[in-house]
């Protein structure tokens, strides 16, 4: 099997991709969390206490797990990386660009663990020791109108949640581009690993698209319909990737990936999940994940409404061959090859369902087939996993979820299994 590569969901997970709380969550307040998109600020103590009880279940379990902040960190003591992510992160349109070439300066003599903290957890006005800044206030009209703890670059809070900038898709990634203005800089740090990284960088990992090839790609005028998450990306066996469309991604992006994967021969199939945009299911699998090869958990609310569309390589002068399907579950099972999946919904009443399906319940993170783990807080739905038999590891998630978002969004697998 290769160092990185993923082909299902549930196979064996040998490798991710996470990030602890850090420097940005604690820049989050009352005033600017929701632009941040965090529901409320986090209690950061506790929630890199609860991170860490959930790596030690990762590393307990086998899986090799990798820190994005000291991958990034590695990489950034590399002059030619440091340029690279400096140049992306600090431009006319996030700085201005009378102040561009100073602070680009600046950071280019930053340590580099320093240096990786702040490009994840923000840097103000104040902590950038640059002669030259003070000076530019008279000709720069970004630093005159800042005060000193003005962010010259913002935080990125939502790293916790490495599913979404990169999805692994058989032996290649993808770089995402992200639908909130405030989650399009983490792509550069997820990039420079992958570009920088001896881990990656020899390894012959195929690059199925990557946003930072769009001009615009980290600019706030980015057209939101041209969005893609890795929430809504599921390689889920048997040559077929499912992918939800909905408040993240959208059609356009859909078509992209397909017409490179497709074509490729990475898979013969994508079913396409239509949904209603909500944040309380921003991403698909925020309503559905796969427990083993036949077992999947959902939110019924959600995902009974679900619209599916096969997507298959075209004849002749269409690109694509797009069939309407009937029925979501029905379309997801023919593709794994098994006569009908076995379902497990959110736990408990009504009120108890939509409680557990907002704390995560239905975004689990399969280890091994048949063992997942889950936040310990969704009694309901725990329960019914094991009644099915599923092994349910189950951690504390009580901060780490003001953000929404369970053990599958805090992943990015590197390496997982075939089904």
């Amino acid at each position: 099997m290769p160092e990185f590569g993923v082909y299902s969901e549930v196979g064996r997970l040998r490798k991710v991709l996470v990030h602890r709380p850090d420097l940005s969550t604690r820049r989050l307040t009352p005033g600017n969390h929701r632009d941040l998109l965090f529901d409320s600020v986090l209690w950061v103590e506790r929630a890199m206490e609860e991170h860490d009880a959930f790596v030690r279940v990762l590393e307990g379990e086998g899986v090799r797990v990798y820190r994005l902040a000291s991958l990034l960190a590695e990489v950034l003591a590399g002059k030619e990386a440091r340029r690279w992510v400096i140049e992306r992160a600090v431009n006319p349109m996030t700085v201005g660009r009378s102040a561009c070439g100073a602070v680009r300066s600046c950071l280019m003599e930053m340590e580099a663990g320093a240096l990786a903290e702040h490009l994840i957890g923000g840097l103000t006005r104040n902590e950038l020791e640059c002669i030259y800044l003070e000076g530019m206030a008279r000709s720069s009209l970004q630093v005159a109108a800042s005060g000193p703890d003005s962010f010259i670059l913002p935080p990125l809070p939502n790293t916790l949640y490495t599913r979404d900038t990169s999805s692994w898709i058989c032996e290649g990634y993808t770089l995402n581009p992200m639908f909130w203005p405030a989650r399009r800089m983490e792509v550069v740090n997820t990039a420079a690993v992958y570009r920088f990284h001896p881990l990656f960088s020899g390894n012959n990992i195929r690059t199925w698209y990557s946003c930072l090839d769009e001009e615009d790609a980290t600019s706030p005028a980015a057209s939101a319909k041209a969005s893609m998450e890795g929430g809504d990306i599921m390689p889920i066996g048997r040559d077929t990737l499912l992918v939800g469309m909905g408040e993240r991604t959208g059609a356009p992006m859909v078509e992209e990936l397909a017409r490179v994967l497709l074509s490729s021969g990475t898979v013969e199939r994508i079913i396409v999940a239509q949904m209603s945009h909500d944040r309380a299911h921003m991403h698909l699998d925020t309503v559905f994940t796969m427990l083993d090869e036949c077992t999947v958990t959902l939110f019924p609310k959600v995902v009974e409404k679900i619209r599916a569309f096969s997507i298959r390589q075209g004849e002749g002068d269409r690109i694509f061959e797009v069939t309407r399907k009937e029925d979501f579950l029905v379309a997801v099972a023919d593709a794994l090859g098994v006569g009908r999946l076995s379902v497990i919904p959110t736990g408990g009443d009504e009120y108890q369902a939509a409680r557990e399906q907002w704390d995560d319940g239905n975004n689990v993170l399969a280890i091994a087939p048949g063992k997942v783990v889950a936040y310990d807080r969704n009694t309901c739905t725990n329960r019914n996993f094991e009644k099915a038999g599923i092994d349910v590891i189950e951690v504390a998630g009580s901060e780490l979820s003001r953000g929404r978002g369970g053990g599958h969004c805090m992943t990015c697998p590197l390496q997982r299994d075939p089904i």
